[in-house]
Order: structure tokens, then sequence, then C-alpha cells
């Protein structure tokens, strides 16, 4: 199957990311987010960030334009309809994922291919929400999706090889590297990945170490580019908790329970860069630990 226009669901982070990437890959490329501002500031920011990326001589100023010209705001979600492939980054609650693909699926043409950015849940459960669940699986970019090269292709129960092999081609056009992964909680990177980040938490709650230790010993110890708290507020905590959360409920194994200190951040709103404040607090220059 060819696919000419990706619909993005989701304006934040990783949707102004994907939708970026495709561009650059000469995709037409749909945008719709639940607030009508939130889909014009991703067109901006992907503007700032083409025009950064021009500066520096990484697009020539035809690639500058031609991407500009990819993108298009949405007002409403049945204005995706003329996607060929719809890419779900809405917030990572299985609740939200499930109503807005049986709110938009009724206006797709029946050979659109349906996706989910989703970093944990299941993609069978998401798929089984839809009348196509063999045309249906998980695209799981990595964050910063402009400089990160991996994205995990997941299988459900259903997904036929045409999917896979069409989603794959689209992961090899971006000049990015695909993984299978198998439709189990967290798949592959965050099954890893989470429970590092919650078990220096738990490192922390315990006293063994403070905020910065365990940042510098990871990162000098390990030699990892960035230390668990640094990567945790990257992220966000929020969506750290939620992965552990389907982790220790999806797998039933106590290894997997969210740290107690992780979910006092996230009831506090310390939530990390998004909103200024998460282990370190970005009001101060450089960040310092916030307690």
């Amino acid at each position: 199957m060819d696919v000419k226009i990706v619909g993005i669901i989701g304006a934040g982070q990783m949707g102004t990311g994907i939708s970026q990437s495709l561009s650059l890959a000469d995709y037409k490329v749909l945008i719709y987010d639940n607030s009508k501002i939130s889909s014009t500031l991703a067109i901006q920011k992907i503007q700032e960030n083409l025009k950064r990326q021009l500066d520096g001589n990484k697009i020539t100023p035809n690639g500058y334009e031609r991407a500009l010209s990819n993108l298009r705001p949405v007002k409403k979600l049945n204005d995706l309809s003329e996607s060929d492939l719809i890419i779900e980054a809405a917030t990572e609650k299985e609740s939200i994922k499930a109503a807005i693909f049986e709110e938009l699926v009724p206006h797709l043409k029946p050979r659109t291919l349906l996706t989910s950015n989703t970093s944990s849940i299941s993609i069978t459960r998401l798929a089984a929400r839809t009348d196509r669940p063999e045309k249906f699986m998980g695209f799981h970019f990595m964050n910063p999706v402009p400089a990160m090269q991996l994205v995990e292709l997941i299988r459900g129960i259903a997904t036929n090889q045409e999917t896979y092999d069409t989603c794959a081609n689209v992961v090899k056009k971006l000049g990015k590297i695909s993984a299978q992964a198998e439709d189990f909680p967290g798949f592959i990177v965050n099954r890893v990945l989470m429970p590092m980040i919650n078990e220096a938490v738990y490192t922390l709650f315990e006293g063994i170490g403070t905020i910065k230790s365990i940042d510098e010993s990871m990162r000098l110890g390990a030699n990892h580019p960035m230390g668990p708290f640094e990567l945790a507020d990257f992220i966000g905590l929020d969506t750290c908790l939620s992965i552990m959360n389907v982790l220790h409920e999806g797998l039933a194994d106590t290894k997997y329970r969210p740290c107690p200190l992780l979910s006092k951040y996230v009831e506090a709103g310390w939530l990390g860069r998004k909103t200024r404040k998460g282990f370190y607090d970005y009001n101060s220059n450089p960040p310092i630990p916030s307690r």
C-alpha cells in the first residue's frame, strides 16, 4: 500500500516531532488536536525547528519550503478522513485512545491504516475497539522524534503482513530503523528502561543516594548520556508513572510496582521539564534538584 497522506492525532511533543519528520520525508501531514490552539502552535514549533535546521545547513531552502507546505492543521477529527495512515499520539491513557479511534473510524476510507504511538498499552485491545484490527498496529517513536533513529513496530494479534510492511516502509522512508516488538506491556524499550528509572527513584526514596549522585553515577559509571532523573524529567513523570502502572498491572509482578515517591511527584504536579519542575527545578539555571 502506498501512503501519501498521514493524519496525526495529538499536537504535543510527540505528535509535533512525528509531523516534522513526516513533512521532511515529503508526506502530506494533517495535524489534529482537541485544542485548536495546540494544532496551530505545533505548526509554529515545527517551523522554528525547520528554520534552525536550515540555518545549520542540515536542510536546503527548497526542503524547508516543501516541508512547511506539507503541513496542515485541521479543526475536527473527521477532517482526517482523507488519510492513508493514522498515527495517534494522544495522552497515554487507554480510555482516551480507545474513544478517539471509536469516533474516528466511521469517517475513514476502508483501506486506511490505524496506528498508535503508545509506549506501553496493548495494541490488541486498542485494535479490538475498531472495525479493522487487521489494519491496526503500534507505531512507537522515540523522543525527541527528529533526533532518535529507532521506531518500535508492534503487531497486535490480528495485524496482517501488509499493514506491517507498509509501516516498515514508512519508517525506512523517514531514514529511521524499525525494531519489531511483540504486544506485551512496555514492548522492548520501556520494558527495560522504565524499571531502571523506577529503581533509581527507589534508590532515592530509600536514602541510598541523592538525585545528583545517582545521575552522576549512571552517567560516569555506566556511560549513560543522561542520568535516570534527567531522563525521567525529559520524558515526563506522569508518562513514567503511567507506563509503570501498565507494567505492574499487565505483568502482575511486584518488581514493577511504581515507587511511592514517583507517585508523589506526579500528585504534586511536578511532571518534569514540561511543568518546569520535576526531580530538577528548571526555574534555576543550571537546573538544581527540587528537594
